[in-house]
């Protein structure tokens, strides 16, 4: 593995045709010295997360080639899903994994995000540790509306058009610290329960330390006959999953309902299990490769 080290979880508004994820993944997989740690779709939420490691400028030219990819393919202006989106290559993150610093990171989300306006035309959004100064750093705030609020606005992207892209909307770039992404779901159709369950995590994360800096959102998954409590964990050190986990399982026996299974999206670091195998949490499809451990423990290139 190169010295440097930077991850990128990229997330792309395509989750139903396969053919176009296959296109995305391809274009991400096709860059000597950047890997593809993990990737992963869903229909209901008409998402794919593609996870890249690697040295900085080879995940850069597979970030760019893969938004190149989803551009081409992808058409906000039919797309609908039950997550919150703002374009077709909609959140591009870079976390420092290794012999970097957040000052690396945020340079390279600014070169990326210059050319992601410059090559496809993308109204370009910098986050977290990359936004500028007076603007929102959070994702949350910057993706209120979704696409259909942006389109026919006047916006104020960091680079590019001030006008959303006709088919691709825009694009939110920015470095991070490393955040968890793990969806819970739920052996109830109705999503009004998870959302229920959602907000509970969200009035008592302020008393409860294992739970800072956790988001949630209650969504529907239709295609499964489930709704999911879908968890971002902004503090992964501060939340181990099995306490979680616990909660949410406790909070949906208070329901009259049972947990179905969990997953995680992306990386994250061994730790966030406690200790914990991931069976512990009913988390499916789970590979040993999801653990940003296991890309840290390989040999360093010395070429």
């Amino acid at each position: 593995m190169p010295r440097q080290l930077v991850q990128c979880a990229a997330n792309f508004s395509e989750g139903r045709d396969l053919s176009v994820v296959s296109r995305i993944v391809d274009a991400a997989a096709g860059r000597p010295g950047a890997y593809v740690a993990d990737w992963s779709s869903d229909a209901d939420h008409n998402r794919m997360v593609v996870t890249l490691v690697g040295e900085p400028v080879a995940v850069a030219q597979a970030i760019l080639a893969a938004a190149a990819a989803a551009v081409a393919g992808i058409d906000m202006r039919s797309h609908r899903g039950v997550h919150p989106r703002l374009g077709a290559v909609d959140v591009v993150p870079f976390t420092p994994l290794r012999e970097m610093d957040m000052d690396d990171a945020n340079g390279l989300a600014r070169v990326v995000g210059k050319r992601l306006a410059d090559s496809l035309q993308l109204p370009v959004f910098f986050y977290e540790h990359s936004a500028s100064s007076g603007r929102a750093q959070d994702l949350p705030t910057l993706r209120k509306g979704g696409f259909e609020a942006a389109c026919g606005t006047d916006l104020r992207p960091d680079v590019g058009p001030r006008r959303v892209h006709p088919t691709a909307g825009a694009a939110v770039v920015g470095a991070r610290a490393p955040l968890v992404a793990f969806n819970v779901n739920l052996a109830e159709a109705d999503p009004a329960v998870a959302r229920r369950i959602a907000m509970t995590v969200r009035r008592v994360r302020r008393d409860i330390p294992e739970l800072a800096g956790v988001r949630a959102l209650g969504l529907a998954l239709q295609s499964k006959g489930m709704s999911q409590v879908s968890l971002n964990l902004t503090r992964p050190d501060a939340s181990p999953l099995p306490i979680l986990f616990d909660m949410i399982s406790a909070a949906a026996e208070d329901e009259g309902i049972e947990v179905a299974e969990s997953e995680l999206i992306g990386l994250a670091p061994a730790s966030v299990f406690g200790g914990e195998p991931a069976d512990r949490v009913r988390c499916t499809g789970f590979a040993p490769t999801q653990l940003t451990d296991f890309w840290l423990s390989l040999p360093v290139d010395r070429n």
